[in-house]
């Protein structure tokens, strides 16, 4: 316990001091076990989402084949683009590889409002779950509903080291990990 606040403190320094010398996190970050590989850093794929548990934009143009012959089961490196994650939703009800994905994820076109509003959405919770205890595994932080397949986002190449499971090889991760089912959000 005390190792891992040490080095998130130390982490969080090097990030104030990174952010002091005027760099800037890297929008790219490199797949693990995959040479020359890149994918999103999680700050940019957070920042594809219109508000917390939206469905994110498609980052790149259409290509004209289906999104599964890259949103694989594992992902796979697209040259030239990036690192395609696999989708969350291959064990979701009713879901399939026929599914219209577009009818959710949409290509971001302009930067530009379509209307004037002052809509502002929740921003993406990338803290981790929080525990009952130190000894307690952590929380689901997110609704898992469209996101019933926990092995697309936090294991494999394409899962962002930040949410990188320790134990890949268990397969029953509600028996251990809860979803939370109170928010507090509007009383921070």
């Amino acid at each position: 316990m005390k190792g891992r606040v040490m080095r998130i403190a130390l982490l969080a320094i090097l990030a104030l001091w990174g952010t002091a010398c005027g760099e800037k996190a890297s929008e790219k970050v490199p797949v693990p076990g995959t040479e020359g590989a890149l994918k999103s850093a999680a700050i940019v794929r957070a920042s594809r989402r219109a508000f917390d548990g939206a469905p994110p934009t498609i980052p790149h143009d259409d290509f004209g084949i289906a999104c599964t012959s890259c949103h694989t089961r594992e992902g796979m490196e697209v040259p030239e683009v990036g690192y395609a994650p696999p989708s969350p939703h291959e064990k979701t009800t009713g879901m399939s590889t026929s599914s219209r994905c577009r009818q959710c994820h949409v290509f971001m076109t302009t930067e530009a409002l379509l209307v004037n509003n002052k809509f502002e959405g929740l921003r993406q919770d990338l803290r981790r779950g929080k525990r009952l205890s130190w000894i307690s595994p952590p929380t689901i932080p997110h609704k898992t509903f469209m996101r019933e397949d926990c092995a697309a986002c936090h294991t494999g190449r394409a899962a962002r080291e930040e949410i990188r499971t320790p134990h890949p090889e268990r397969v029953r991760c509600t028996q251990c990990h809860v979803p939370v089912t109170t928010y507090n959000t509007f009383l921070r």
